[in-house]
């Protein structure tokens, strides 16, 4: 942990595996940030006591760039950037649908690139982060990026081709799982529940079932028969979700956002 890591676009995701790696150990004078106002910059400085940089002396200083900005914000960094990475720096990208390829045309060549997709529950330290290797990163270079990123949840290492599919399940996934309990609140007011205790309902039923489906080490049909009686109430539900085809909706909104992610991927914008 006596390297100096560099977090690029400091963000909501930026700040959470900054804050994360201050509590997994990581002295706050090894760690460097650079935000697009001066104003976050300050906050961030008097929040953690880390040093804010420009983008430029992040590159020539620190030995791990975490880059955490927007997909359509990649490339303008990189063009501030490549003029002052050496080939000994460890790059680290979480932008969805970006290469490490298209990373490493940009860089000196021979720099170790790894993508990394995390998401959001990265900010209570439940993120899941998928990691894959560039041409040039090794396995040193990936127990590395796991370190980090294993400080604000689970890492899983993937072949990059794979990523795209990654982002559709997991790097989106926590909005998919939002927009189930707003649909099922606005369900429960309408079988005539108050809003907060519809709410409540249905969050502690979502962190137990993902409780059970984390730790019991059950399939999710089997825990779904489970709460399956014949002629039951669960079994009226579910004929409702299939007739409506609420399976095929999920899978072709997970094969939506994996085209997406590929189009980010060829620079397409719309």
């Amino acid at each position: 942990m006596s390297q100096k890591v560099a977090v690029l676009g400091t963000g909501k995701i930026g700040e959470a595996l900054l804050s994360g790696m201050l509590r997994g150990g990581w002295p706050a004078a090894d760690l460097l940030v650079t935000a697009r106002r001066a104003d976050r910059a300050e906050e961030l400085r008097a929040r953690y006591g880390v040093t804010p940089v420009t983008n430029a002396e992040a590159a020539k200083t620190a030995d791990t760039l975490i880059l955490t900005v927007k997909p359509q914000d990649m490339g303008a960094l990189l063009d501030e950037l490549a003029p002052h990475v050496p080939a000994d720096r460890l790059v680290i990208s979480g932008a969805a649908g970006i290469t490490t390829a298209s990373l490493e045309e940009r860089l000196t060549a021979g720099v170790p690139v790894v993508r990394v997709m995390t998401n959001t529950p990265a900010l209570v330290d439940e993120a899941m982060s998928v990691i894959s290797a560039g041409s040039h990163a090794t396995a040193g270079h990936l127990a590395h990026a796991e370190e980090i990123f294993g400080s604000v949840g689970k890492t899983l290492r993937v072949p990059e081709s794979q990523q795209d599919a990654c982002t559709a399940l997991s790097g989106s996934g926590p909005a998919y799982f939002f927009y189930l309990v707003e649909a099922m609140t606005d369900a429960g007011i309408l079988l005539g529940l108050p809003r907060d205790k519809a709410h409540d309902l249905i969050v502690q039923s979502a962190i137990g079932a993902a409780t059970m489906l984390r730790d019991s080490g059950e399939h999710p049909v089997k825990l779904r028969e489970n709460v399956t009686s014949p002629a039951g109430t669960t079994i009226s539900a579910i004929r409702e979700l299939e007739n409506h085809g609420v399976r095929a909706a999920l899978i072709a909104a997970l094969e939506a956002a994996r085209d997406r992610s590929r189009e980010l991927a060829a620079g397409t914008k719309d």
